[in-house]
């Protein structure tokens, strides 16, 4: 298969080649997120949290999935959604939007019914994220078949101008904003090609994906692992990694956004001590600068971590994409209890 070329705008792409093993004592968390378009968003979630012993045992804590359907022409309206385990309520959401005040929104059910920390949460926490980013789907499209972008048209939008300094890639005097206002085209281009993350030697490395991503359709793929200290008052240890990618129309899977994070938070599960958050693959030049504000992390408590992300969170020196990573580090206090649970669980 040939090469896709890499446009040299594009130049933070060292994307992750493998995935690490799993640590004796620890939880993974694995979610994903297919996104098929045209027409019709269509969003297909899976998540499993998985138990390793400290012997190698291999326990199921927990599995999730949810369908939704987006009105994608309409002002992204959601047309269906449903998920397992059930969410009482969640048939509100229909006719509503897929973003404006569907987290706040889906907060209050999920503290109600004590979900918030459990895999179908985090799944449907992250509706809105995967929505924003199937939008890179037409446009990729396009310069997958060789024609201009849409956003060449949108370029004097006063929509586009009111994006300035909405996160690192968007920032005034960046190459994204610099472009808009030249009523020139931003580099919207194909990443690198994506590394398979098989892991033929561990079955038990992923959740079971729903199938090969359709030609033109992206897929959100997420892990999260934490790994007991080695001591009671030794940190636990958190390895995270996130990545976006599109399917090209010759079936060649390439990325938009990758990161991974390396953190440690205190043995009881409640407070960030370390935070460092690593770019592998994003697409504009000024993107990568973002990934200095996961370092304010340290210190911070996970109670209630997804508000105060996206309260606090926001402007040039942040990432979208990355916030959304930073957010399911809420869930790390409740995989952390997991350990212990999956190690009394056992018979």
């Amino acid at each position: 298969m040939a090469r896709i070329p890499i446009d040299p705008r594009h130049r933070t792409h060292g994307p992750s080649t493998s995935v690490p093993a799993r640590a004796p004592g620890s939880v993974r968390r694995t979610t994903s997120i297919d996104m098929t378009i045209p027409g019709e968003l269509t969003l297909t979630g899976r998540a499993r949290d998985l138990h390793t012993g400290l012997d190698g045992h291999v326990q199921v804590l927990d599995t999730a999935s949810f369908d939704a359907h987006i009105d994608y022409e309409g002002g992204q309206i959601l047309r269906s959604l449903q998920a397992t385990p059930d969410i009482g309520g969640l048939d509100t959401f229909v006719g509503r939007s897929a973003s404006r005040g569907y987290r706040r929104e889906l907060h209050r059910l999920g503290t109600e019914q004590g979900l918030v920390g459990r895999a179908v949460y985090q799944l449907l926490d992250d509706v809105p994220g995967a929505a924003l980013v199937s939008g890179y789907s037409p446009q990729l499209n396009q310069r997958d078949a060789g024609v201009g972008s849409a956003m060449r048209a949108a370029a004097r939008d006063d929509r586009m101008q009111a994006m300035a300094g909405v996160c690192a890639g968007w920032q005034d005097g960046g190459i994204v904003m610099t472009s808009i206002r030249d009523g020139e085209m931003p580099p919207i281009e194909l990443g690198p090609e994506a590394p398979s993350l098989a892991a033929p030697e561990d079955p038990w490395a992923w959740h079971e994906l729903p199938g090969p991503i359709l030609p033109h359709g992206m897929r959100r793929l997420r892990r999260i692992d934490v790994i007991a200290g080695t001591g009671p008052d030794a940190p636990l240890g958190v390895d995270a990694f996130f990545r976006d990618s599109y399917m090209t129309a010759a079936g060649v899977e390439t990325i938009v956004h990758e990161y991974t994070l390396l953190a440690a938070v205190d043995p009881d599960g409640t407070r960030v001590l370390t935070s460092e958050a690593t770019p592998r693959v994003l697409p504009f030049g000024q993107c990568p600068e973002a990934a200095a504000s996961a370092g304010r992390l340290p210190g911070t408590t996970l109670d209630d971590l997804r508000t105060r992300i996206r309260a606090d969170f926001v402007g040039a020196s942040t990432c979208t994409h990355l916030n959304d990573m930073l957010r399911a580090l809420e869930d790390v206090a409740a995989l952390a209890r997991s350990i212990g649970a999956g190690a009394a669980e056992r018979p």
